[in-house]
């Protein structure tokens, strides 16, 4: 595993524990198709929540939110759309941006897990050219 998965993956498991002291119910955990990846899939209340984790070291240029591209949601909704075709279920959908912080070096620690809950829709991530 590289550097940047070890991180990532570091990252993740501090969403998955933050999201499961909140209520949530880990449904899935980076689900693939060829369209793209969702690291996150939790349940909570009506809701079934699509989560995009990024990890960031301490002091970062572009913050983890900034870094979910509108292609990054494009990419995000079709890969949940996927999932739905494959798991119908009659719940709300939320996506999610989930910022974690990190320390530099050899041994990096968590510093702050930040999720911002309905962070985007689909609303304005299709265009037709």
């Amino acid at each position: 595993m590289s550097d940047k998965q070890e991180k990532g993956k570091l990252g993740e498991d501090a969403v998955c524990e933050e999201l499961k002291r909140r209520g949530h119910t880990i449904v899935a955990r980076n689900y693939h198709k060829r369209v793209g990846e969702i690291d996150i899939i939790s349940r909570s209340g009506d809701y079934l929540v699509f989560t995009e984790v990024k990890t960031r070291k301490k002091g970062s240029m572009v913050s983890g939110a900034e870094a979910v591209t509108s292609a990054k949601k494009k990419k995000i909704i079709l890969t949940a759309d996927a999932y739905l075709t494959e798991n119908p279920c009659d719940l709300w959908i939320r996506y999610d941006i989930a910022e974690v912080e990190i320390t530099c070096g050899t041994m990096p620690r968590i510093v702050k897990v930040e999720i911002y809950e309905d962070a985007f829709d689909t609303e304005g991530v299709y265009t037709v050219n």
